[in-house]
């Protein structure tokens, strides 16, 4: 409900100023709703109800991010989280610095644009529109036919913005909201498997409880955050246990000694950083490094 009111008021308000503080609220609205469907998909909440689960499946075409290629994708990123191998389906590829020194420069180029500042900026365009949408769909188009439908539905909602309300509907009520969201979102999802500390195991000492302790983050952020990320940042917590719900997360790490010191890092612009400059593994040090003296 306070999304649909945050999107009204971008198109029923005649103050631009406000017009635009309803679009910022309506990003981080979606973003909340996001990890919700995010939560349902894993059967950590409504897990019996068909009305939610139709529910959910029109939200994630709504919402440009299919069931069908998120369901699959994601349950295989928990599954293989932190391998070296195996891990690049619904994740950022992981290469070592072995690797990455030995591939052609047009592979390379591919990795670090990926994992680039201003790929993950634009998440909405790179990691959404194409990488939930339109590969997905290029790739197996019966098994995703839904992934089609969202990009169909998705175009049809922006022209009609233009055609009925105009130019700044599209970019107040669709763009810049969406543009939040799948921004955050997708530097989240990369800060919590990136970060300095970060271990990531080749196939014969991978367990799935080490992989959710050694390589996912806790996300230290203030309680505003916290409500609009729904608990994702405690991101250990759920890896451990995908099928607690994002409100009980809190309680988990609180409740259970061995989760209460996990490895973190947070949205101070200086941990952001940090982060983004970690590229590849080095097998030898054991820790994720940059590009730089390669």
């Amino acid at each position: 409900m306070l999304l649909i009111l945050a999107l009204a008021g971008t198109l029923w308000n005649f103050d631009l100023p406000a017009k635009i503080l309803c679009s910022v609220l309506a990003g981080f609205l979606l973003m909340r709703c996001f990890v919700i469907y995010h939560d349902q998909q894993h059967y950590a909440i409504l897990s019996k109800s068909k009305v939610a689960e139709r529910l959910m499946q029109v939200f994630g075409i709504l919402a440009i991010t299919p069931s069908s290629v998120w369901r699959s994708s994601h349950n295989h990123h928990h599954k293989h989280n932190s391998k070296l191998r195996g891990s690049n389906i619904g994740s950022f590829p992981i290469m070592t610095k072995d690797e990455f020194v030995r591939s052609s420069r047009r592979r390379r180029f591919a990795y670090l644009f990926v994992r680039h500042p201003l790929t993950i900026l634009f998440g909405y365009v790179f990691m959404f529109l194409f990488g939930m949408c339109l590969n997905p769909f290029m790739n197996y188009p019966r098994r995703h036919l839904d992934c089609l439908v969202a990009m169909i539905v998705h175009v049809a909602i922006g022209a009609a913005l233009v055609v009925f309300v105009g130019w700044q509907a599209l970019l107040l009520t669709l763009i810049l909201p969406f543009f939040i969201t799948y921004a955050a979102a997708t530097y989240f999802f990369y800060a919590q498997h990136n970060f300095p500390g970060v271990s990531f195991i080749d196939q014969g000492g991978w367990s799935y409880e080490k992989a959710a302790m050694e390589s996912s983050s806790y996300m230290r952020t203030g309680p505003l955050m916290r409500w609009f990320t729904a608990n994702i940042g405690y991101h250990h917590v759920h890896h451990l246990n995908a099928r607690i719900p994002f409100y009980r997360l809190p309680e988990g790490m609180r409740e259970i000694p061995e989760l209460r010191h996990p490895k973190e890092t947070s949205l101070h612009p200086a941990d952001i950083v940090r982060c983004l400059r970690l590229k590849v593994w080095d097998v030898a040090q054991q820790r994720m490094v940059g590009v730089r003296g390669l």
